[in-house]
């Protein structure tokens, strides 16, 4: 089912996790695919409960950052949870600034991990479609709004036109 996403601005916030680099042409090959393991190594050592200050009622994020290029370069994806600052390091996570900014909002929900790949089919499908519309390609965000659901954040440029 295709939707329309909605624009909405976004304040900045930090996450606290863990991160790996990757990119979606090794993501396409389950011998070099990297987000998997990074969320089961997330949730089989309990970090979303035992990172300190959670914040945002200790919901789960998927951040994109680090970006090389576009699309088709190597890029950065942490699973954590959203933190208040001031920030302590914890041992073994990276923080991560997500930028304020505007943002397109797609949602996904059915089972995991199928909804989230559909619901970033969702986004790649739209921005081929809208390619007035430039991806800001700074931090895209998961929100994790329950164990079905979820809300693909996708930065676009300050003042890009409306879709």
């Amino acid at each position: 089912m295709t939707t329309t996403p909605t624009r909405t601005a976004v304040a900045a916030f930090h996450v606290v996790g863990l991160t790996v680099r990757t990119c979606n042409r090794d993501e396409m090959d389950p011998a070099t695919a990297r987000i998997g393991a990074l969320w089961d190594r997330f949730f089989s050592q309990s970090w979303e409960r035992t990172l300190p200050g959670r914040g945002e009622e200790g919901r789960i994020f998927g951040i994109y950052s680090g970006y090389e290029s576009d699309e088709h370069g190597a890029f950065d994806v942490t699973a954590g949870v959203a933190v208040p600052p001031p920030v302590a390091p914890v041992q073994g996570a990276v923080q991560i600034a997500v930028q304020a900014g505007d943002y397109l909002v797609f949602h996904g929900h059915g089972t995991m991990p199928q909804m989230v790949i559909d619901a970033w089919g969702e986004v790649w499908r739209y921005f081929a479609a809208h390619p007035q519309l430039p991806r800001r390609f700074g931090t895209d965000f998961e929100l994790y709004e329950g164990p079905d659901r979820v809300a693909i954040h996708i930065g676009i440029v300050p003042d890009a036109p409306r879709a």
